[in-house]
């Protein structure tokens, strides 16, 4: 089908047409690559907040396209304004039986509060979750568990807006409410139970690590740092910079390598909670230097403590409270809080929405100031 000179001319000049084959394929591609990158945008492209001097490495990279994607939570968020008193009007204690924390509310921001914990934490099971199948009459009882722990979780939520101000409203106030831990779920992701030893074929120190684990964000680091960490007010520290010290490294006092790789450990779990990395916090040039530390640090330091309190005063407590199918499947333990539970990979839980501008009867334990 070809002209008579061109098949001479083919026989007179033979080539690998292969080569020439590949090339083409490979510039149109590369062609076809651009026109997408220009048209789309490139998928490896990052930004990076800079933490520290240039030169450093101070820089937390990320991502565009995990960097600027909404959090898909932020979407089920449900909020509604109050309802400003005019005064006089009847209060949720003069009315309903049984209310111990929200009783000053007015009758309708009472029923709003209710509505939306409804949405934030059951809204598959409705009312029936905290107060059961019966009538209007029986909502004061408290048989089932879940309305014993939800008062307690209203209180400790009250607890985190009134006196953990210096963690949760570190950049502008934007607070906490069931929703930021909950997310539409009867149980938060990201609660955790003890589970050490988690090697049973080794004792002492090395029965707590070399078996990944969600604890120990899938490495070999000990998987009890945050029930050491986060349930008590023991020192955070890593390895003294001396040689040869002396102390015995069960002390708390004295920083062990033991004590190292836990900080290590809790450390990961930090960065991982926030989806940063070290220099979010700590100085590159100066780990071991508070005074060369980012404002972050502080920040990450009060959160430490508004947790671990956490824990010790509302969520161990409960334990007797939760059925058997609610507790830790090793030792029966209460479902405890850790940073993840709020943040969920987040620098900010919920990306920085203000969850309180609505429900100032979540901001105090005192009688709310309606605006």
């Amino acid at each position: 089908m070809l002209p008579k000179w061109f098949d001479k001319w083919n026989q007179d000049n033979p080539t690998n047409v292969f080569g020439p084959a590949i090339l083409v394929g490979v510039l149109g591609g590369a062609v076809f690559a651009a026109i997408m990158v220009v048209s789309f945008g490139n998928p490896a492209q990052t930004a990076s907040m800079q933490t520290g001097p240039r030169g450093t490495g101070m820089s937390v990279p990320e991502f565009n396209v995990a960097r600027l994607a909404p959090d898909p939570t932020i979407e089920d968020y449900y909020t509604e304004e109050p309802y400003v008193p005019e005064g006089g009007e009847d209060l949720a204690k003069d009315i309903y039986e049984n209310v111990q924390v929200l009783g000053d509310l007015t009758e309708d921001n009472f029923n709003r509060l209710m509505t939306a914990m409804t949405q934030w934490v059951s809204p598959e099971e409705g009312c029936a979750y905290c107060h059961g199948d019966g009538d209007l009459e029986t909502y004061g009882s408290d048989d089932l568990y879940t309305k014993v722990v939800s008062r307690r979780m209203i209180q400790m939520t009250q607890n985190i807006n009134e006196n953990w101000s210096g963690h949760v409203n570190a950049v502008e106030e934007v607070g906490v409410n069931c929703y930021t831990c909950h997310r539409g779920e009867n149980v938060p992701s990201e609660i955790w139970f003890n589970i050490n030893p988690v090697n049973e074929a080794a004792g002492g120190w090395a029965s707590v690590q070399n078996r990944a684990t969600s604890l120990s964000q899938s490495t070999s680091l000990p998987s009890n740092a945050l029930e050491v960490y986060l349930t008590d007010y023991e020192p955070v520290n890593v390895h003294d910079l001396e040689s040869r010290v002396e102390g015995v490294p069960n002390d708390e006092d004295v920083a062990s390598i033991q004590k190292t790789e836990q900080t290590y450990s809790l450390m990961n779990y930090f960065a991982n909670s926030l989806g940063v990395n070290c220099v979010f916090c700590h100085s590159s040039r100066a780990f071991y230097d508070p005074e060369q530390h980012t404002p972050q640090w502080a920040t990450a330091l009060l959160g430490r403590q508004m947790v671990i309190e956490l824990n010790q005063e509302y969520l161990i407590p409960l334990e007797a409270e939760y059925p058997d199918d609610r507790l830790g499947p090793i030792y029966g333990d209460a479902p405890k809080a850790a940073c993840k539970t709020c943040h969920k990979g987040y620098q900010r839980p919920l990306q920085g929405i203000n969850v309180i501008a609505d429900w100032p009867e979540l901001a105090t334990s005192e009688a709310p100031v309606y605006e």
